[in-house]
């Protein structure tokens, strides 16, 4: 009814201004008939005037998009002149509530993968930019008609298999216009688990067709059963929570547990060794599970100690934390210290009781770098989901926020004296001058005032350094460079033609970062062939200058001094080739640069050595810092590993390494969370290194040891690989990669959360949490069932037998007591702390009549309901979800979910 209402509405608005109507159905034989009574009686009606705003918002509102993955068989997608590529076959379905004979319009979408080739003769797609496209209507368009669907089968590259994949916010454009985004794009929050919903997706429902990136695919769709078989080594163990720390700590000794010690009381803190700010915040996170500050509470003191050693090795962050019936004793050489202490009291806490025994706990950090990774760049996140980042980082004992503020997509940071970076680079719309705006990407839409837009001023940027700074993390920006760059590139573009255009040549040439006469033709990963800055310009290197001593100053401001800056350098196309300011550089200079090959090199050396000598180590990606001379680097420069371990990332990460770089691990299989937790195609996030990254896989992760990995893990298809360890020479002789040389290793593990397919603050946190925790217990602690490196050099594969069976069981039991704290204890607090954590999916089954049920996190409350029909009816509106608490005797379909540690969210339901 609401339809025919709507339709209504927009004949009569195109009436009012006088279109005229005629009988033009469409014939076309990629038309579908919709069933539809309500739109029957348009069927003779046809809209063949110009457009007014009112009408084509009206239109915009009506029409019904529908995205449908086919296949991704080479053999049903690929043509014929591509036997060895692999391809895949979507469609999308326009169905509109009017007849409409006239083409002058063109529909704006983003698209992951690039379109090879359109299905119907009577559309076109087009790729503008990056992942932004556009179909638009042939010669050979035949008009809408009524209830009639248009199907707009297309090929495009590789695969799609998820759901996720096809972005929103479609928008119609007609000349002289405003755009429209069309109603049926658009996303929709599932009140119950406060996730994203794309109504406009069709379900995947074929494995085989849907979900399956090759032949050799054996990653089997994590369905409710998959998950019960991986589940089923768990065992529900409350008392497994009572005494355990998260991350877990170097010793504990408890001495009794016939008294605990009472909190409920509050504690009384004696400031005098220690200064109260530095442990103000650890000392809220206490409070905010019910442990006040009170005159009459238990005594809590901090005694400084510089003796606090672990292993013989003053470690920042090491600490001693006593419980006594009498008091409590923090002793530490520096605030970190003290504050993990607290950290470590507060997760002994259970928020059901507020006493802990009586212990002694000694620790200290695995690595000094413990990191965590996020881009506000592609998509932006609220400085209030920072300081709420910062806040459970310090809570877990991580210390380094990498702050990804610039890449192709956006600048989010406001620099002083480039007002163009932010007016501009923060903020994409539909303006393809790119005069006011970068064009949409990633279904940003056209619109400026998105929520996917934005900046930090100078002010944020400071509010969250001194947030940082009072819960020991350092920050590390980043504005990825030379590649990356394209909202960098834009933005300075903007400026150099509003100074053109007001006479000021020499300021207009000040920050220009590409050479107007740049023939080059090149494409970046992600599609663009403008994203890189031109690294012959002694004005690209000005431009950078000015970036990072801007910041430095908001440190300084900050009392949080720029110790890190972050150049990006990887994935670097191949730009400049053509470049006549190169062509010169490369002919003339005195910098040793004989080739444009070696260009891209020149600029990481040259920057680095630029950010070294201001007193700020310079760190990079690994692709790109391999392309260094290591001669030509600074001596204290980090890398980050982002090598996948299964296509033998661990030799990148060895030959880093051994250069004496800090080393931080970044492995994408294993540390990066905007890849989806279980294999299914309702997750959320890319995929291109792993489609399952659960906490158990992240708690299983032997850094110290990548290739060992091999002995647990597959790779991407789920298939076995061997990782080979041992010295490789190449024809000539020369090593090609080695293992670790004795003495060397690594600094530290880094997690990763990249925001292509993240556009809200709830979606971060979901992909962040509860993973975070894990990538903490690795970060801070070194299990003793991880196999110790072989330095002589090592071959691993499943039936190596590094990994021992012991070491295997030992493994088991651990992770038995970590997913029991998660579920009975930790969870709870990020419910406390209003972290919309991911809520576990439920492994279940059915066997004879009986449901079978477990979770991934024992002591969350399961329900499930039977429902009369299939699980796509509306039997689910009525059927009563009922507790799961042992088998139960079931009939008909069955739907499960698992509920947060609060009550208040449900996790994502499966059928059986």
């Amino acid at each position: 009814m609401k339809k025919t209402i709507l339709a209504s509405a927009l004949l009569l608005s195109i009436g009012v201004v006088g279109c005229q109507y005629s009988s033009a159905p469409s014939t076309s034989d990629d038309a579908q008939s919709v069933n539809g009574s309500d739109l029957q009686h348009k069927a003779n009606q046809v809209i063949d005037s110009a457009w007014t705003q009112a009408s084509l918002k009206q239109f915009a509102a009506d029409l019904k998009v529908t995205y449908r993955m086919v296949t991704n068989v080479p053999e049903e997608s690929c043509s014929a002149t591509q036997p060895d590529e692999q391809c895949f076959i979507a469609e999308i379905d326009l169905t509109s509530p009017v007849n409409i004979a006239h083409g002058d319009w063109a529909i704006y979408f983003s698209q992951m993968r690039p379109v090879q080739a359109v299905l119907n003769p009577q559309f076109s797609i087009t790729r503008v930019q990056g992942d932004l496209h556009k179909i638009a209507p042939t010669e050979q368009f035949n008009g809408f008609s009524a209830g009639v669907t248009q199907r707009i089968g297309f090929r495009g590259e590789l695969w799609q298999l998820s759901e996720t994949d096809p972005m929103p916010n479609y928008y119609i454009v007609v000349d002289g216009l405003e755009p429209v985004v069309i109603a049926s794009t658009q996303l929709s929050i599932d009140a119950e688990t406060g996730m994203e919903v794309r109504p406009y997706v069709e379900a995947f429902t074929d494995e085989k067709r849907q979900y399956r990136r090759t032949a050799t695919d054996n990653l089997a769709w994590s369905r409710a059963e998959v998950l019960f078989e991986a589940n089923n080594a768990l065992e529900v163990n409350r008392a497994a929570a009572i005494n355990r720390i998260i991350p877990t700590p170097l010793s504990i000794s408890v001495s009794s547990s016939n008294t605990p010690v009472d909190l409920s009381q509050g504690i009384k803190v004696n400031y005098q060794q220690v200064d109260s700010s530095a442990v103000a915040a650890a000392l809220s996170r206490l409070a905010r599970l019910g442990v006040n500050q009170s005159d009459t509470g238990l005594s809590l003191a901090f005694v400084k100690n510089s003796k606090v050693t672990a292993n013989e090795q003053a470690l920042d962050g090491a600490y001693q934390l006593k419980v006594a019936v009498d008091g409590i004793t923090i002793t530490a050489a520096t605030d970190s210290g003290f504050s993990y202490g607290l950290a470590s009291l507060t997760a002994l806490i259970d928020t059901q009781e507020l006493s802990i025994n009586t212990m002694v706990v000694d620790d200290a950090p695995r690595y000094d770098f413990r990191g965590m990774h996020i881009d506000v760049a592609r998509n932006f996140h609220s400085k209030q989901l920072i300081f709420d980042l910062i806040d459970q980082m310090a809570a877990y004992k991580l210390n380094k926020l990498h702050l990804h503020m610039a890449d192709d997509e956006a600048w989010r940071l406001e620099i002083d004296g480039l007002p163009e970076l932010t007016e501009i680079g923060s903020k994409r719309c539909h303006d393809l001058t790119e005069s006011t705006c970068l064009i949409p990407q990633l279904g940003s839409g056209p619109f400026a005032d998105a929520s996917v837009n934005g900046f930090y001023s100078k002010a944020d940027y400071i509010a969250i350094l001194q947030y940082a700074s009072a819960r020991q993390v350092e920050v590390i920006p980043s504005m990825d460079m030379p590649g990356h760059s394209r909202a960098a590139i834009k933005s300075m573009d903007a400026r150099y033609r509003k100074l053109m255009a007001s006479g000021d040549n020499k300021a207009a040439n000040e920050y220009l970062l590409t050479d107007p006469n740049d023939t080059t033709v090149y494409s970046s990963v992600q599609y663009y062939n403008d994203n890189t800055l031109n690294v012959c310009l002694e004005s690209t290197y000005h431009f950078v200058d000015k970036v990072i001593d801007e910041i430095a100053k908001l440190h300084q401001q900050a009392g949080h001094p720029l110790k890190r800056y972050h150049i990006g350098a990887d994935e670097t196309a191949g730009a400049w080739k053509q470049s006549p300011q190169c062509l010169d550089f490369v002919a003339n200079n005195d910098k040793g640069v004989t080739s444009i090959d070696d260009l891209g090199a020149y600029f990481i050396e040259r920057v680095a050595n630029m950010v070294s000598a201001k007193g700020i180590e310079p760190a990079g990606w690994s692709d790109g810092m391999s392309h260094t001379n290591p001669d030509n680097m600074p001596a204290k420069s980090q890398t980050n590993i982002w090598d996948v371990i299964s296509h033998h990332g661990y030799q990148r990460a060895h030959s880093q390494a051994n250069l004496g770089w800090d080393t931080v691990l970044s492995n994408p299989e294993v540390l990066y969370f905007d890849f989806p937790y279980e294999a299914d195609p309702k997750e959320h996030g890319y995929y291109w290194a792993t489609r399952a990254l659960n906490s158990q896989k992240l708690f299983s992760f032997m850094p110290d040891n990548l290739p060992a990995n091999a002995e647990q893990w597959n790779d991407i298809e789920n298939n076995p690989f061997t990782a080979d360890d041992s010295v490789k020479k190449d024809d000539q002789g020369k090593v090609t990669s080695a293992p670790l040389q004795p003495g060397k290793g690594f600094s530290g593990i880094q997690g990763q959360i990249w925001s292509e397919t993240i556009r809200s603050d709830e979606v971060a946190e979901y992909m962040m949490f509860p993973r975070l925790l894990m990538l903490a217990e690795k970060a801070w602690h070194k299990a003793k069932w991880e196999v110790p490196y072989q330095y002589q050099g090592a071959v691993y594969h499943k039936d190596s037998g590094y990994f021992s069976a012991d070491m295997r069981k030992q493994q088991q039991q651990q992770w038995n007591d970590i997913a029991n704290t998660l579920g009975h204890k930790e969870l709870a607090k990020l419910d406390m702390a209003n972290i919309e954590y991911r809520v576990p999916t439920v492994g279940a089954k059915i066997e004879d009549g009986l449901l079978y049920a477990n979770i991934a996190f024992p002591g969350l409350k399961i329900e499930y309901r039977q429902l009369s029909g299939n699980s796509d009816n509306n039997a689910a509106e009525t059927a009563q979800w009922l507790e799961y608490q042992a088998p139960v005797k079931v009939s008909g379909n069955i739907e499960i979910r698992a509920i947060s540690a609060s009550g208040k969210r449900k996790g994502r339901s499966l059928f059986l």
